[in-house]
């Protein structure tokens, strides 16, 4: 009886094990099957092809839903396959659609920095329909219809950008001050607290003047909103030191300690002495250094895996030409010689300016010069000569690479129409090009400007200092490698 049972038992593993292995099999099997349409698919979703090429994407996922509930291998294969071709051709239709909806995809884009899915829910539905209505009068080549139906999404979108934000901000900061009156803030912290209603009246302000440009309105409702909760902060912090009956020195002595905190993270002792200004410049520099050693790295490991990709090419082509000798380089080691040169003349310009004047970067084989130190007055284009200094360091960049292009790139923050920015940015680069024209000996066809407004920020523009630093002009210079074509 017993070796009945063990043989039964033995059995009924056998079978579960079978079973295993085969259920594994067919989930390596269906992996591999699905593998090229996930691809596709995932490509898609980044490409935003649900909303710029809606109706092939629908389709492509109809397709791929159903051979998910497929169980024969041929139909599983040919509904994957069809399932490819419509996410593929989703993807390629994304293109044409950002260029033609390129403002109404920055108005969505604005309402949804502004929350307006969740402050202004039913206008932003709104908007989604009309825009899916627009992709798909644009997939079905209707491009006029398309135009209109998008120009409709993108004033419903800006509406919902302005219900957002004053939900989102104004209405929220409202009764965070409303809060601050009866806890009593303004006797422990009015200063911050006028502040904070002086911002929100110049949102108010700037939501009525600029209708259609909430970027200025939204920094400053979001600015109104930090001041709100930081006099409400302060007051409650000042009653805590009352209540405590610490005295000024104790106050002082605390407000040494995060900076104490930091300073032993980058090994140095802070004095205070003489205030808080040593400290904060030596740490500010610290911080300045490690960002330019950071992105020299990036830089370095760039070139360094591009040197690598080279020679590992360089020693294939030796290997084939064993047994016999080339009488001429081949264009590898021209290509190779001509990269070296570019290092090395990238490391002159570097030398040429200071750290306030311009960072210079690495972009492939092109040579970035951003140029921090100059500067325009609020609206304008014209240069300052006390920026021909600066300028004529740029004139030595640039001929340091013979026969070089290059490009003069002009940028601005958010604050203002897109289409204001975008002029500025463009006589601002136009107003660079004419002065290197002027001084220096150069084929006006190799140097070129442009204007790209706010369309590329290098930093956050909710803050001075991050628009700052987008306001700026980019010189690119494209070296001439002779053996890289």
């Amino acid at each position: 009886m017993m070796w009945k049972r063990k043989f039964t038992i033995t059995i009924l593993l056998s079978i579960f094990f079978l079973v295993l292995v085969h259920s594994a099999q067919g989930q390596d099997v269906r992996a591999a099957l699905f593998r090229e349409a996930n691809t596709a698919m995932q490509a898609a979703i980044d490409a935003q092809a649900d909303i710029l090429s809606p109706k092939s994407y629908a389709r492509g996922l109809k397709k791929y839903r159903e051979a998910e509930k497929e169980k024969n291998i041929d139909k599983i294969r040919k509904k994957l396959a069809e399932a490819t071709r419509e996410f593929t051709k989703a993807k390629g239709t994304t293109d044409v659609a950002r260029v033609t909806f390129g403002k109404h995809l920055k108005a969505r884009s604005d309402a949804v920095n502004s929350d307006a899915p969740r402050y202004a829910a039913e206008q932003w539905q709104r908007a989604e329909k009309k825009f899916l209505e627009a992709a798909r009068e644009l997939e079905s080549g209707d491009m006029k219809d398309a135009r209109k139906k998008a120009d409709e999404a993108e004033k419903i979108y800006r509406l919902a950008e302005l219900q957002a934000i004053k939900v989102n901000y104004l209405a929220e900061t409202w009764e965070l001050l409303r809060k601050a009156d009866n806890e009593d803030v303004k006797d422990y912290a009015p200063r911050t607290l006028r502040r904070a209603r002086e911002l929100i009246q110049q949102a108010e302000a700037e939501l009525v003047n600029n209708r259609y440009d909430t970027d200025v309105a939204r920094n400053l409702a979001q600015q109104a909103k930090y001041e709100a909760r930081h006099a409400i902060y302060l007051a409650n912090t000042i009653r805590k030191i009352k209540d405590a009956d610490q005295g000024l020195e104790d106050i002082l002595l605390a407000t040494e300690r995060p900076l104490k905190k930091i300073a032993v993270e980058i090994d140095f002792v802070p004095k205070f002495d003489n205030g808080f200004g040593s400290a904060t410049t030596k740490i500010i520099n610290f911080i300045k250094t490690y960002i330019d050693s950071t992105q020299y790295l990036s830089q370095e490991l760039a070139e360094r895996n591009q040197l690598i990709s080279n020679q590992e090419a360089r020693i294939k082509e030796l290997e084939q030409e064993l047994g016999g000798v080339t009488r001429e380089k081949s264009a590898l080691a021209r290509r190779i010689e001509a990269q070296a040169r570019v290092r090395a003349q990238f490391a002159r310009v570097e030398q040429m300016f200071g750290r306030e004047e311009a960072h210079v970067l690495r972009e492939g084989n092109s040579v970035l010069i951003r140029l921090k130190g100059l500067n325009f007055g609020v609206g304008k284009s014209v240069i300052e000569p006390q920026y021909f200094t600066l300028l004529s360091k740029v004139k030595a960049a640039i001929n340091t690479f013979p026969d070089c292009q290059v490009s003069i790139n002009g940028h601005t923050d958010s604050h203002g129409s897109d289409q204001a920015n975008l002029r500025l940015s463009t006589e601002r680069a136009i107003a660079v090009r004419q002065y290197l024209l002027a001084n220096m000996e150069i084929n006006p066809a190799r140097i070129e400007a442009r204007g790209f407004g706010e369309s590329n920020p290098i930093a956050n523009n909710e803050t001075a200092e991050g628009r700052a630093k987008n306001r700026r002009i980019d010189i690119v210079i494209h070296p001439q490698l002779s053996g890289t074509n």
